[in-house]
Order: structure tokens, then C-alpha cells, then sequence
């Protein structure tokens, strides 16, 4: 029986597996807010009104970018795993974590670029 072999956690692909993983477990603990902050509409429109002043702070806008990096994060990993998986090629695993990541952070990046102009 293998032991937990350290090299592994040197891979690449192993990184790729902990970012999609951690992005995954952030964005389902994200959920419970944004679905409460959706049911301030349900009170009326003074609650979502007050809810959206409280919102308008830069922490938000901060907190809007790092959503923002979590899900062009996970939905790369996601398209990155679909394609190790259906892909007929191999040995291009490498590239595509790269090209997943690089994705994901000129996602974020582009957005918060938005937010400032």
C-alpha cells in the first residue's frame, strides 16, 4: 500500500484539483447571503432599499470582485476538467491548467478594471 506521496502535491494538476475544489466550497458558502439579500424583496421595497445602501460600500465592491475571480476560477477548472476528460488528446495537461488559470484571473481582472472606470 502507497503511502500520501508528497511529489504529488508538487503537480500542477494537483493545484488545478485545490482551486477548483476551494472556489467550489466558497461560491456554495456565498449562496446562503445572496439568496437572503433576494428574500429583502419579499419585505418590500424599503428593506431591499435599505439592504442596497448598506451594499454600496467599497468592502462590497471588493467582496463583488472576488466573486467575480471564484466563478471564472471554477468554471475554467470546470471546462478544464471536461476537457481532460472528453478531450482525444493527452499530455496537454499542463497547458491546460495555464490556459484555465489565465482565463479565470483576465476574467477578474477585466471585471474589476470595470469597476474602476
Amino acid at each position: 500500500m502507497r503511502h500520501n506521496d508528497m511529489r504529488a502535491r508538487r503537480h500542477a494538476a494537483y493545484w488545478a484539483f485545490v482551486v477548483h475544489r476551494l472556489s467550489g466550497l466558497a461560491l456554495a458558502a456565498f449562496l446562503p447571503f445572496h439568496f437572503w439579500a433576494l428574500g429583502q424583496a419579499i419585505h418590500g421595497e424599503a428593506a431591499l432599499d435599505g439592504f442596497l445602501r448598506f451594499a454600496d460600500r467599497p468592502l462590497f465592491h471588493v467582496a463583488e470582485g472576488g466573486l467575480v475571480v471564484l466563478l471564472a476560477l471554477h468554471l475554467t477548472g470546470g471546462v478544464r476538467l471536461l476537457l481532460i476528460e472528453f478531450g482525444p488528446w493527452s499530455g496537454l495537461r499542463k497547458d491546460l491548467i495555464a490556459a484555465t488559470l489565465g482565463a479565470g484571473v483576465v476574467a477578474g481582472l477585466a471585471f474589476a478594471l470595470a469597476l474602476l472606470g
